[in-house]
């Protein structure tokens, strides 16, 4: 892994941590209102899906896959939205959140709807403990 990577801090501001694949941290988003993954590629100064070589955008791909499929055991959503922004937040990272009709943003972007709600701690923990276990069965 590239030796000067960094998150970016408003990733560390909103989110916690719950593992490394092989080329993306894992992290939760922390807002209780939706079930929210994070991945973000180990790779210094990347910003576009572009920014990776060839074979870590093929990885990228695979880990997004693993990603949806634990998002899918994880919360059964009716929907899983997978997305590379970063309007707000230049490091690459890769949203796959999952969406129910019932939920207050549907069917709209989570983006910019309500006030994020925290998970409380015993929660959060029990939420990232899942999804270590479902990662590792994955």
């Amino acid at each position: 892994m590239t030796d000067d990577f960094t998150l970016d801090p408003r990733l560390v501001a909103d989110t916690v941590p719950v593992g490394d694949l092989a080329l993306c941290s894992v992290l939760l988003m922390d807002d209780a209102r939706f079930p929210w993954l994070i991945l973000v590629p180990r790779r210094a100064g990347a910003s576009e899906l572009t920014d990776l070589s060839a074979e870590d955008a093929r990885d990228l791909m695979d880990e997004i896959r693993i990603a949806t499929g634990v998002m899918l055991a994880l919360a059964k959503p009716d929907k899983v939205n997978v997305a590379a922004l970063g309007n707000v937040v230049p490091q690459l990272h890769v949203h796959v959140i999952g969406r129910f009709l019932s939920d207050p943003a549907w069917p709209s972007p989570v983006w910019g709807v309500g006030t994020r709600q925290l998970y409380p701690h015993h929660a959060r923990a029990q939420m990232i403990e899942r999804i270590g276990a479902l990662f590792a069965a994955a």
